[in-house]
């Protein structure tokens, strides 16, 4: 199993298709083997999940995530839990131990606008504070 998070200084970071980086975890026997982090090379939104299954990834962890990459990352084969905030080391165990706080009805639809911001990390009470943009449940 691989498993991929959008990363940020340790942290998961909240929007897919603006991460630079990913963290790669390989998993053995429900235990994490190795982990590094690789850099995305400037692709964006639609090249990600492309990217993503390239790195033999079959499982991915982030905060906000358009509709548009999710479909890409199902076409992939990849399973999606989003919706994820705090220190990405710690989701993995999450994640591992069934234990993940994940929002399976994550979205994030601002793109058609053209504006810019991070989405991701509501909490469970499923409010967004980006007054006019339909992130959140």
């Amino acid at each position: 199993m691989k498993i991929a998070v959008t990363y940020e200084n340790g942290q998961v970071f909240q929007h897919f298709g603006h991460t630079e980086f990913f963290k790669i975890y390989s998993v053995d026997g429900g235990k994490i083997s190795s982990a590094d982090v690789i850099g995305t090379n400037g692709s964006g939104h639609g090249a990600l999940a492309g990217f993503l299954k390239e790195q033999g990834v079959d499982t991915l962890i982030c905060g906000g995530i358009g509709g548009g990459a999710q479909e890409a990352l199902r076409e992939a084969g990849i399973k999606l839990y989003g919706g994820v905030s705090g220190n990405a080391d710690a989701a993995v165990e999450a994640l591992l131990d069934g234990t993940l706080g994940f929002n399976p009805d994550v979205k994030c639809s601002h793109h058609e606008h053209g504006e810019s911001h991070s989405c991701g990390g509501h909490g469970h009470d499923g409010g967004c504070g980006h007054g006019g943009h339909s992130c959140g449940h």
